[in-house]
């Protein structure tokens, strides 16, 4: 079950201790420091006041071409690749262990690895292993079969004309509910079907070329393939028009309607609730939350105007779409040739290690999970961390005492909800028992479609049971971290808690740049526009005053319309406003984080300058240098359209700009291209 009603935030667009105030602690240890930043990255032909980010990793881009596999080549993609040689050991160990256990989390990673890699039987098979799901769509007469069959394919991953998953009670954060949102189309947002702009166009053109090819290699002729396809955008392209747009979307109140079972029958009185919730097994079900009407209005009168047979031409094509990428090569070059080559620019497929890893990782992520941190992740790499986050916890808590613009009565909240956080490293504290979960060699398809009915059948128990506190969302391995709103909780997978985020042997002032900005970036999340409006019970509810609310939007009002003058690529500017949560957090973040560096000191003055640079400027060169990459041009059109994450040079030097500590560390002075005038300057946390 998809979690799309109240996203996660997470650190990038691609973790039980209780966190409260204190004093900060800082461990003196006899190790080596170096500095963590590699000089000969730098591109001195740039004036840091000019272009910081370039200056930082001017010479690495230029050295570093993007791999034809990829749509982008940077910081991430770096670790991700160390990452992978060391799970892809993990892998070959498990398949290659005749001896492992039947039912063993061993033999099921190792036999979903092979079964995956298995490309002569993948070949041979071809789309044979949906036979009986073609077969299902088939004999469908009813719209009530239809909604059957649709309700079966949703415990299965595959998500025709909408989605759902249990979650928190956004206002009720004590309870689970069930909650119902907008779907049921192939691109990456509604705007592909909306817009009309020559790459729109040619985009919709290339999507259904692409449904008609699929359908020719299931065997139709080519005019009834190509009706197919037409049909099929059509359906997609009406459900989209209905579809709440990517900012809307970032707004929890809109998208909080709780619906009586009754109610939910008058919205949509085609869709026969009953026979959906008996086909997934829901039990006793009172009420749901429905995150977008307007569109459950619209799949109302679609059903009511597609016919039976158009259906089951949209069924046919979600079942491929959904599996093609597990099937024969044919149908994976397909699969690629639109979703990365046409939408993302990549030029040539990963080699089948990496998918396969990948798809594991994805089933099985705790059973990989568990082994990766075994033979890879240090107790006292998760100690450090630890003492950087009661560090940032102490910064955060004077910086909320001394903000002008917040009333005594918003502060006593905001300090209440910061003592509230949890926070999680590195990897979960009570594994997923996979006991349940049939995996073999025998088909790839099959391994993956049984690994989403254990996701989904675990999802669903949830209903009625007290909240899972110990649940994590991101496995182990993951280079990424998160916010999630209704647990008030920040997660960091032991994946970025490596270098170059997170160094033991380097500069303090390196490791707060980085990972401490990472850190701090979570933390402000539980403060940012979408997370300010949950308390520290994780309930969506106001805590703030009239008048404090009115101010922090003029804050935030500053990073939009900075971050809209940002042009990404040709004409196409940032979103300020789809970006907001995710730079309101850097800008946070990296203050935070910065003044948390300073009280780790001590009262010490900040350790002599290494390379040349002081502290303070390693502090700002390690956030540079974490956002380091280069974008192929379609990737990055796709990002600035859809992603919530601003383009990697525009984080680097965004916060920046905003910051007087930045200034002082590198002379900014008036005249410089990072000065910007006080007035324009966002300083929120």
């Amino acid at each position: 079950m998809n979690k799309n009603i109240l996203k996660i935030s997470s650190f990038v667009a691609i973790t039980a201790l209780v966190a409260c105030g204190g004093e900060t602690k800082h461990e003196e240890t006899n190790k080596p420091k170096n500095t963590g930043i590699d000089i000969a990255n730098i591109d001195s032909t740039v004036r840091p006041v000019d272009d910081f980010y370039q200056f930082v990793n001017g010479n690495w881009m230029k050295n570093n071409p993007i791999p034809e596999t990829e749509s982008r080549w940077g910081s991430f993609n770096e670790l991700d690749k160390q990452n992978k040689a060391k799970l892809k050991a993990i892998l070959e160990e498990a398949a290659a262990d005749k001896s492992a256990k039947p039912g063993s989390n061993t033999q099921k990673i190792g036999d979903f690895y092979s079964a995956a890699m298995d490309s002569v039987k993948l070949n041979k098979d071809g789309a044979a292993p949906l036979k009986d799901e073609f077969a299902a769509i088939e004999n469908i007469k009813t719209t009530d079969d239809l909604i059957k069959l649709v309700s079966r394919w949703h415990t299965m991953g595959v998500n025709p004309m909408f989605g759902g998953y249990v979650g928190q009670d956004p206002k009720i954060s004590t309870e689970y509910i069930l909650q119902y949102y907008q779907g049921g189309i192939g691109l990456p947002d509604r705007d592909y079907y909306t817009n009309k702009d020559e790459r729109t166009l040619g985009i919709q053109k290339a999507y259904k070329e692409h449904i008609a090819n699929m359908f020719k290699l299931l065997g139709d002729k080519p005019e009834v393939a190509e009706k197919n396809a037409n049909i099929i955008f059509g359906i997609e392209t009406n459900l989209a028009k209905a579809s709440m747009t990517k900012v809307d979307m970032r707004d929890p109140e809109k998208q909080y309607n709780k619906k009586t079972l009754k109610e939910l029958a008058e919205l949509t009185p085609a869709l026969n609730w009953n026979l959906y919730f008996e086909g997934i097994g829901a039990k006793n079900i009172n009420n749901v939350i429905i995150a977008q009407p307007d569109f459950y209005k619209e799949l109302n009168k679609q059903l009511k105007a597609v016919s039976i047979n158009d259906w089951k031409t949209y069924l046919r094509w979600n079942l491929i779409d959904a599996t093609s990428s597990k099937l024969s090569d044919d149908l994976v070059k397909e699969h690629f040739n639109f979703y990365g080559t046409t939408l993302m620019g990549i030029p040539a497929m990963k080699p089948r290690w990496k998918t396969a890893l990948e798809a594991t990782d994805k089933a099985l992520g705790d059973a990989l999970g568990q082994l990766f941190v075994q033979k890879h992740f240090t107790e006292e790499s998760k100690k450090r961390v630890n003492e950087m986050v009661d560090n940032l916890t102490a910064a955060y808590e004077e910086r909320i005492k001394t903000r002008d613009w917040m009333s005594a009565e918003t502060k006593t909240k905001a300090l209440e909800k910061l003592k509230k956080f949890t926070r999680k490293l590195g990897y979960p504290d009570k594994w997923k028992d996979y006991s349940s979960l049939e995996i073999n060699r025998n088909s790839f398809v099959q391994n993956f479609l049984n690994a989403n009915k254990y996701e989904f059948a675990l999802n669903l128990d949830k209903l009625g049971k007290p909240i899972d506190k110990t649940e994590w969302l991101m496995t182990p391995p993951t280079i990424n971290a998160y916010y999630n709103p209704p647990m008030n909780e920040i997660v960091f997978p032991a994946g970025i808690m490596q270098p170059i985020f997170f160094n033991p042997d380097a500069d303090d002032a390196v490791n707060y740049g980085a990972m401490g900005a990472i850190i701090g970036h979570e933390f402000t999340h539980g403060f940012d526009d979408e997370g300010s409006q949950f308390d520290g019970d994780g309930n969506l509810k106001n805590w703030w005053t009239e008048e404090d609310k009115a101010k922090f939007k003029a804050k935030t009002d500053i990073l939009v319309k900075q971050f809209n003058s940002y042009v990404a690529i040709d004409s196409m500017h940032v979103n300020g406003e789809l970006t907001l949560g995710e730079n309101i957090a850097d800008l946070g973040g990296l203050t935070i984080s910065y003044y948390a560096f300073k009280k780790s000191l001590e009262g010490k003055p900040a350790p002599e300058k290494i390379d040349g640079f002081t502290a303070e400027q390693r502090f700002f060169m390690a956030w540079a240098q974490g956002w380091r990459g280069n974008m192929r041009p379609e990737y990055l059109k796709n990002m600035v359209q859809t992603n919530p994450h601003s383009p990697g040079n525009f984080r680097g030097n965004g916060p920046l700009s905003n910051m007087q500590e930045f200034y002082d560390a590198f002379g900014v002075k008036e005249g410089d291209k990072m000065y910007r005038p006080k007035a324009e300057r966002a300083e929120i946390w």
